[in-house]
């Protein structure tokens, strides 16, 4: 796909900091795709819960090197990104 271009309606499964679409033309079940979807956005969730909690402990934070606490924030932005990609996901095939 270009830049801009609208994708086509297709199931999203993130792996790293891809985004992997597979067009659904009909073929899907949307229920268990959503099911599928607020699953993964729930994990998401925790992990971003576990990593503020990691950055909420001066035990951790006080030790930590700045690159280390760093790659932590990075990490709750990326699931933060993530969970903004598969909510919208989630809303499109919803209004299937």
């Amino acid at each position: 796909m270009n830049e801009g271009d609208e994708e086509p309606m297709s199931v999203t499964q993130l792996v790293g900091d891809m985004e992997v679409l597979i067009p659904m033309a009909g073929f899907i079940d949307k229920d268990k795709e959503v099911e599928r979807l607020i699953k993964s956005v729930e994990k998401l969730d925790k992990e971003i819960e576990r990593v503020n909690n990691k950055l909420g402990n001066p035990g951790f934070t006080d030790k930590a090197p700045a690159a280390v606490i760093d790659k932590e924030k990075e990490k709750a932005a990326g699931f933060a990104r993530d969970i903004t990609k598969l909510k919208d996901q989630i809303e499109k095939i919803k209004a299937l």
